[in-house]
Formats: C-alpha cells, sequence, structure tokens
C-alpha cells in the first residue's frame, strides 16, 4: 500500500544513511484546558502505509479509530505517554509536552537509531533526534505517532467524562469552547483542569 510515498522520503533517507529504526514522535493536546498531554512513538516497517494515513487533524474520528487499531497491531514498536495536568502547571506546556514525547520514545520496545520530532524543539529528548515542522504532514511515523497521541487522548477525555459529567468533556475534550467556559463558571475547575491555563483566560 503505497497511497502516500511521499510521507516516506524521510524515512527513506535516515535508512540509505544505515538506520535500522527510524520513530515518529507527536503529541496531542497542548491546547485544552484541562486533562493530560499526550505523546505518542512509532516505529513503523519500512514502506507501510494506508489510505487513511495523514495528520490526524486532517482524519474523521472513525478513520482514526481504524488507523489506531492497525498501527498498534502491525508497528515494529509503539508507544503511549502522557503528562498529567498537574506536571502541565508545574513545568508549563511545552516542557510537559517534550516530557511526554520523552516517555513515549523510552516506551518503545525497541531502541530507535533516530526519533523525528514533529516541530521545531527537542529539549530534553535524550535518543538522536531530528526536528520536522509540521512533521505529521511530511512523515510516515509522525503521522501514525499524531493518530495514536489523538485517538489515546480522546479516549482518556471520555472516561474523564464519566468521572466529571458536568463538565461534557466528551463533547468538548477541553479544549476551550464555548461550552467549557460556561460549565466552568458553573462548576469551577475540578483535579484534572490546567490552572495556569484558566489564568490566562
Amino acid at each position: 500500500m503505497t497511497e502516500h510515498p511521499d510521507l516516506w522520503q524521510l524515512e527513506q533517507a535516515c535508512y540509505a544513511q544505515g538506520m535500522t529504526a527510524v520513530c515518529g514522535v507527536d503529541e496531542a493536546g497542548a491546547g485544552p484546558l484541562a486533562g493530560r498531554v499526550y505523546a505518542g512513538a512509532v516505529i513503523l516497517p519500512r514502506g507501510w502505509s494506508h489510505p487513511y494515513l495523514n495528520d490526524s487533524k486532517k482524519v474523521t474520528p472513525r478513520r482514526r479509530d481504524i488507523l489506531y487499531d492497525l498501527i498498534c497491531q502491525e508497528a515494529v514498536a509503539w508507544s503511549v505517554a502522557w503528562a498529567e495536568a498537574e506536571e502541565i502547571d508545574r513545568i508549563n506546556i511545552l516542557n510537559a509536552r517534550m516530557l511526554a514525547m520523552e516517555r513515549a520514545i523510552q516506551g518503545l520496545s525497541v531502541k530507535p537509531d533516530l526519533a523525528l520530532i514533529d516541530g521545531n524543539r527537542s529539549t530534553g529528548i535524550t535518543v538522536p533526534n531530528q526536528t520536522v515542522v509540521k512533521g505529521d504532514e511530511k512523515s510516515a511515523s509522525i503521522a501514525a505517532a499524531s493518530i495514536l497521541a489523538k485517538v489515546a487522548r480522546d479516549r482518556y477525555m471520555v472516561q474523564m467524562a464519566q468521572v466529571y459529567p458536568q463538565y461534557a468533556f466528551e463533547r468538548h475534550k477541553g479544549y476551550p469552547t464555548k461550552l467549557h467556559y460556561e460549565r466552568l463558571e458553573e462548576y469551577g475547575p475540578c483535579p484534572i483542569h490546567r490552572l495556569t491555563f484558566l489564568k490566562e483566560k
């Protein structure tokens, strides 16, 4: 399956240099007012692709679920990790994103020769790495990691909606929507809200 051959150019260049394990890393949930920030790390089999594979924000929820299961079944190695809301408040969202990414990389069952990191920062990443701006549009591995992070975070927020039903987390996933602000106004923050984000409102 090679619907998106352009998504393999970065990985191909790495393999041409003799690397054998290249992982993509991406995060989800930097912007919400509540909940964890998640990160995924994925080492795909060489050339693996799927017609749905793309930046997670451009894939429908149903297709993301399909991809999530496929990636977990077929990846050479994969890992999902996170940083808690309390950690985000303590060390700020940028550092928490990096912490979640590092935890995801460390959770891989295969040690990568190189980590392709979505974005332009890799502070705190302890394996050899290369940052890739808009990487989820340029790398199959990063796109796969973005799917894992997004789906895992959405599922977590649906679970949190059962714990804190008054906030309707299942509808907005913690993002700063009109509904979310209305519920915050009515009920105040709960234990998974990022208090530093609420002060910026």
